[in-house]
């Protein structure tokens, strides 16, 4: 049986200058996901960063340490609360995936994202659970970290929370351990954007 999702990390930069900035799709995610819950995010110093509680077992975690270290929170939260890397789910943006599309996956390479690279190290493990949410790559390497570190698009932003709302509309599977059946579901509604003629 699989081992229960205990803590949800958001990906993103702290503060003002970067809340709408694509690369904090992560932070839009577990934000959706606290409000769901009536959960409320605090400041935690001890694990660099803002935690809320979902429910009695799990945590939801914004790492304030900018993205290039997200393994210290992360790292300082399973220690602390002795979680395995299986029992983590890390929700972060994804420039190989068109705005509107969100893959889970479990385990796996960081793809060169400097936030799952930093958590990987600190964790000594890359065996936790990724949701990687689509932001589009700018077709140059040269402008990938104006790409992520500027504002969405009005329709972007509009697509990357749909898809934000559809990773959230699987959520109790996931929390169920229902891997196989949560990659499915986001896998077809990819399939039937494609075949309405919407964006992946």
């Amino acid at each position: 049986m699989p081992a229960e999702i205990r803590l949800v990390v958001g990906l993103g930069n702290p503060g003002p200058d970067y809340a709408h900035t694509r690369h904090n799709a992560g932070y839009w995610f577990v934000d959706q996901l606290a409000q769901s819950a009536s959960a409320s995010f605090k400041r935690e110093a001890k694990f660099h960063g803002e935690v809320a509680r979902m429910d009695a077992e799990r945590w939801l975690l914004k790492p304030a340490t900018f993205m290039n270290l997200s393994g210290d929170a992360a790292a300082a939260m399973a220690r602390f609360y002795h979680f395995e890397p299986r029992q983590i789910l890390v929700a972060h943006d994804d420039l190989d995936l068109p705005p509107g599309n969100v893959r889970f996956k479990t385990g796996g390479g960081d793809g060169g994202h400097n936030g799952l690279k930093d958590i990987t190290s600190k964790l000594g493990s890359g065996d936790y659970h990724r949701l990687r949410f689509g932001i589009g790559h700018p077709g140059d390497r040269e402008r990938v970290m104006p790409h992520v570190l500027n504002r969405a698009t009005a329709e972007d932003e509009k697509a990357i929370r749909d898809a934000i709302a559809s990773a959230l509309a699987e959520m109790p599977s996931l929390l169920a351990g229902e891997y196989t059946k949560v990659m499915n579901a986001l896998n077809r509604r990819a399939t039937i954007g494609k075949e309405t003629g919407e964006e992946e």
